[in-house]
């Protein structure tokens, strides 16, 4: 069972919560069963939210190995199965608004040895990850570094998240070169991470090099035209190159394959701005607040700009 490192803070990460109460939850759902695929009754589950507020969730499988929890607002968790007699196993997910999100099932190592050695093995490396996370946070960029490779040393299971981080990190310590081999190293172990686009994309345009971000986005995006987060970052890069007609009809593409993708509504919405289209523009800003995206430098935009578009009607 694949082991996902929490990649806190990537640029690509959107906790959809604050609508209507009724609707602002999700909820997840499960099996686990043990080795020859038989129902484990009353194993606990921890859910836990990895988004960076505390706050935890549990429930207990019935006689059918099955579990529910509602309640649950959107976003990434870690999802921790235990039983007496078998070795934990754990997961990350993100749960979705609407209909439960469906966990991948759990099946436990009746023996342990094996399932719990390498459990404490993606304890270990997940350690170090968000030591070296923190570190990087800190501006303490030479301990982040030291940590990061750690973690790549140790096998993780998504070597594309740490890379993605460390190009962040050199992009933050003001060292281009190192950020843009980093981010092009994570495309290379996940040609359709779209994080790493992401972080590419922003390094090349801040750099000054916004046409070889879109060149790197046009490549990305008709490789993986089905991809609705490799459509963004190519709607967002050609935005951010000066090129909002060809962004339009990119993200509304975004919109339609994936609603709940917040940022796509106020990068429409800033584009119906620019043509001089209030009615659409205020649409598509409120609907953006609606969803209570994390960007806050957006979110301060989007009020901004629907306050003076009301007021010119």
């Amino acid at each position: 069972m694949k082991r996902g490192l929490a990649a806190g803070g990537l640029l690509l990460g959107v906790l959809l919560s604050g609508v209507p109460a009724e609707a602002q939850v999700g909820a997840a759902r499960g099996k686990v069963v043990d080795e020859e695929g038989k129902a484990i009754e009353g194993a606990k589950v921890l859910i836990e939210f990895t988004g960076g507020v505390t706050r935890k969730a549990d429930a207990t499988t019935n006689k059918k190995g099955e579990f529910t929890r509602v309640g649950l607002p959107p976003g990434p968790y870690r999802v921790t199965v235990s039983k007496e007699g078998f070795a934990p196993q754990y997961m990350d997910i993100r749960i979705s608004l609407g209909d439960p999100t469906d966990v991948p099932e759990f099946k436990l190592d009746a023996a342990g040895k094996a399932s719990l050695a390498a459990q404490k093995e993606g304890e270990a490396i997940q350690a170090s990850f968000e030591k070296a996370v923190k570190a990087a946070q800190a501006g303490q960029f030479a301990e982040a570094e030291a940590a990061y490779k750690d973690v790549l040393a140790k096998n993780p299971g998504k070597p594309e998240v740490v890379w993605t981080s460390m190009g962040i990190m050199y992009q933050q310590k003001k060292d281009a070169p190192a950020a843009e081999e980093a981010f092009r190293k994570a495309i290379e172990m996940k040609p359709d991470f779209a994080d790493a686009y992401s972080g590419l994309a922003s390094l090349l345009i801040t750099s000054g090099k916004g046409p070889q971000a879109v060149e790197v986005l046009t490549k990305a995006a008709t490789d993986f035209p089905e991809d609705p987060k490799v459509q963004f970052v190519y709607g967002w890069t050609l935005f951010n190159s000066g090129r909002a007609a060809e962004a339009q009809g990119v993200l509304e593409k975004v919109a339609a394959a994936d609603p709940q993708n917040a940022e796509a509504q106020y990068y429409l919405g800033s584009i119906a701005v620019g043509q001089n289209k209030i009615p659409e523009a205020v649409a598509y800003l409120e609907k953006y607040l609606t969803m209570n995206p994390t960007h806050a430098q957006n979110v301060a935009t989007a009020n901004g700009l629907i306050g003076a578009l009301k007021s010119k009607k």
